[in-house]
């Protein structure tokens, strides 16, 4: 698990292309926020997180298998994980930001991941 890596992974840098190309500008893992945004909007008040299937528990999805072995310990990891993820999105609504996920599997789609941004971020500054 140690070559796992939290930020700047192949989805995130495919969302931050797209936003990016879509006229949109972000901060990026700003850490005064709960949970560490993979994309921040400040003037927008809005965050955007990019979770892995497997590792986030997407619901339905074909990526998030549960592991043949040591059943016991991934159950308690991805129950830790949605947890947090619940309390993040909570802390971060109760402080009036917006809050949208991006599932690994979406940021394959770039057309259907340029509608879910535009519907959710608004005109861009141009």
């Amino acid at each position: 698990m140690a070559r796992i890596r939290g930020r700047d992974t192949t989805p995130e840098l495919a969302v931050r292309r797209l936003t990016h190309s879509l006229g949109y500008r972000f901060r990026l893992h700003r850490r005064d926020l709960p949970g560490t945004p993979d994309l921040v909007f400040p003037a927008r008040r809005k965050v955007v997180f990019v979770h892995g299937c497997f590792w986030h528990r997407h619901p339905g999805c074909r990526f998030a298998y549960e592991p043949r072995s040591n059943v016991e310990f991934w159950r308690a990891k991805f129950a830790a994980n949605i947890a947090r993820d619940a309390r993040t999105r909570g802390e971060l609504e109760q402080m009036g930001w917006g809050v949208l996920t991006i599932w690994e599997c979406e940021a394959a789609k770039a057309d259907a991941l340029a509608d879910i941004l535009k519907g959710y971020l608004g005109n861009a500054f141009r």
